[in-house]
């Protein structure tokens, strides 16, 4: 198989984990030997309720048995399409209550950039430096990382650069700005946190100019920090939110919300202004509303704080800089890439998946499921752990 995988199966890089998967349940994945791996990344933050939970499950195949695509996006009602939109909007601020669901993260910055464009009149749009919001043109028109789109050029003109948590770059906000597009917590860069109230002074400079402040939870939203949505830890409202990922439950999903008045601006002039054909695809848009609702519903999102103090607890070690990051979106941060590659591949030779960042390569990730239970954090730090006084001991060894 892993033959027929180099060679029919187009590859993102040179050297795939390559792993062949047989199954996976609850925080666990199972190779086609049968070796167990403990998941620490859930899929790159997209499994929040880990493999092949029951309740996701079994939506799947309710609405499959139903219908699965019957038309383009906003022509019919089908009733988990709506459900979903209803209990995200129950669950924001009253200004993001419309909803345009589509089929990943970066369909969804796609959106949310026209919406921007549209409502204002205006065509120029500000990103953060090092922001990563997805791979296609548009989106990747906005991902300050030269050494990512340098051989994609030209891109989408009109976009300029801000640092991330530097106010004096806000005075590049201007009424010339459609919008400014961040990440609540930078990703890629090393998962990096507002300070100093930064994201609340974006939203006031965008206010104070007419642009619109989009937020990208495509990482940090659905649990991911211990609340709902990251901008709810940062004192800070969107104008247009971004989500995708942990939302389908391990389905793929995307979707951008804002306000009825905003929204409706795509509707016309011209007529059809954003379509998709299989965007809130039924049986897609049940396993994520199975999914909200399990989390809404349960004490999971009362529980990351005190996962994320146990994960700090147990991650103490000398070749350790620091942990960064909030709730279950964690990233150590060692001394070099070598020593963060090391850990990695030996974490998976002992069942434990972990993963790089796009841009940081000092830096490993944790992003595990968040059902995950306390006995298998204490197994996966402490491989990590094992992990590093291995390589500890051979630098001393080697100096």
């Amino acid at each position: 198989m892993k033959e027929d995988f180099l060679k029919y199966q187009a590859q993102t890089s040179p050297y795939p984990l390559a792993v062949e998967i047989d199954s996976a349940n609850g925080c666990f994945v199972y190779d086609i030997k049968g070796k167990s791996y403990l998941d620490f990344i859930a899929g790159v933050s997209a499994n929040t309720l880990g493999h092949n939970h029951p309740k996701i499950s079994q939506a799947i195949k309710d609405q499959v048995d139903k219908y699965t695509h019957v038309m383009v996006y906003g022509e019919f009602i089908q009733k988990p399409q709506v459900e979903l939109c209803k209990l995200l909007a129950e669950n924001l601020p009253k200004n993001l209550e419309t909803v345009y669901l589509t089929n990943s993260g970066t369909e969804a910055t796609e959106g949310a950039l026209k919406l921007a464009k549209k409502f204002t009149g205006r065509s120029e749009i500000i990103a953060g430096k090092k922001g990563y919001h997805g791979n296609t043109q548009g989106s990747m028109s906005v991902c300050g990382a030269e050494e990512q789109n340098s051989a994609f050029r030209p891109l989408a003109p009109g976009i300029k650069f801000i640092e991330f948590n530097n106010c004096k770059d806000l005075e590049k906000i201007t009424s010339n700005t459609a919008a400014v597009i961040l990440e609540t917590i930078q990703g890629g860069a090393g998962f990096i946190e507002s300070q100093n109230n930064y994201l609340k002074k974006v939203k006031d400079k965008c206010y104070e100019v007419g642009a619109l402040l989009i937020l990208d939870e495509i990482q940090t939203g659905i649990g991911r920090t211990g609340t709902l949505f990251g901008f709810e830890n940062y004192n800070v409202v969107p104008n247009i939110l971004i989500t995708g990922k942990g939302l389908g439950g391990g389905m793929p999903i995307g979707a951008f919300i804002s306000s009825n008045v905003i929204m409706s601006t795509l509707k016309q002039h011209p007529k059809l202004g954003h379509i998709t054909t299989f965007g809130g695809h039924p049986v897609i848009a049940a396993a994520a509303l199975a999914n909200l609702s399990e989390l809404l519903n349960s004490t999971i999102l009362s529980e990351i704080h005190s996962k994320e103090v146990l994960i700090r607890k147990l991650l103490i070690h000398p070749l350790i800089i620091e942990i960064r990051g909030k709730g279950l979106m964690l990233a150590i941060i060692v001394e070099s890439n070598e020593i963060a590659s090391q850990v990695i591949l030996k974490s998976l030779e002992k069942g434990l998946l972990l993963f790089w960042l796009l841009f940081e390569g000092k830096a490993i990730r944790i992003t595990p499921p968040l059902s995950i239970s306390e006995n298998e954090i204490y197994q996966g730090c402490n491989i990590i752990i094992e992990c590093l006084n291995e390589i500890f001991h051979e630098i001393q060894v080697n100096s």
